[in-house]
């Protein structure tokens, strides 16, 4: 399989930041850029709490990193492309060179 790592994507990682109010707000910060191979795989539409959700998963591929380096991809982080965000659900090796990284994420749009 070809990879084509053509899609400039940043990875984010989640912080709560005090409201003022003795609660949280969610904030996302960027941890920095990676280049990625971008494919969708599936898509289903569900109606929650009286509204259309449509999520889409997609399987991302990027260069590896090291375990532990604040570069490598791992859940609960998200890529941004724009306006569009897409949550980290899984994070495996791809090749048996451990080359790049498969992320398997999804897209959600309520």
């Amino acid at each position: 399989m070809k990879i084509n790592l053509t899609r400039k994507l940043v990875l984010e990682e989640r912080s709560n930041v005090p409201d003022g109010k003795g609660g949280f707000g969610v904030s996302w910060i960027p941890l920095g850029e990676v280049w990625a191979d971008v494919d969708a795989r599936s898509g289903r539409e569900a109606f929650l709490a009286s509204r259309d959700i449509s999520k889409v998963r997609l399987r991302i591929i990027v260069r590896a990193a090291p375990v532990g380096s604040p570069s490598r991809p791992k859940p609960d982080q998200r890529f941004r492309e724009g306006t569009r965000v897409f949550s980290i659900l899984a994070v495996s090796e791809f090749d048996p060179m451990s080359r790049y990284l498969e992320c398997w994420t999804e897209e959600g749009k309520e």
